[in-house]
């Protein structure tokens, strides 16, 4: 489809509107606007343009765990959001002093990075910085 011309927001199920609202300022994003609507669903969106949904009505009752990522068998849908970043360094230290641990990182002789971190309801977040 041509009309396509980029993603327009990614949708995460939160358990907490402001512990996830507070997780993701430290990573640069604004609140916009919410709780609004029958879900309800919660806007934030970084400078660069990255819109994120919370949609909020997680059960508080959930494992922790990642179904799509924690599990050993291998459910269907997304697994990740990647942020590309331009450098992995600097990356890393702005996590470490809002104490956000990083849970991986890869180096790819390509000259690929990857960092990964995990938000308050454990999805999984990367940043990725190209070759």
């Amino acid at each position: 489809m041509q009309q396509i011309t980029g993603i327009n927001h990614v949708g995460i199920r939160a358990r907490n509107l402001d512990t996830s609202r507070e997780f993701y300022k430290l990573l640069g994003f604004e609140f916009i606007a919410g709780p609004i609507g029958p879900e309800p669903v919660a806007v934030m969106e970084h400078p660069s343009g990255i819109n994120i949904n919370f949609i909020l009505n997680a059960s508080e009752s959930a494992s922790d765990r990642n179904l799509l990522m924690d599990v050993p068998e291998k459910h269907t849908g997304y697994t990740h959001i990647a942020l590309e970043i331009t450098d992995r360094q600097e990356v890393e230290q702005q996590l470490s002093a809002v104490d956000i641990p990083i849970t991986e990182t890869v180096e790819l002789p390509d000259g690929r990075e990857f960092l990964f971190v995990r938000d308050p309801d454990g999805n999984v977040i990367e940043f990725h910085k190209p070759a």
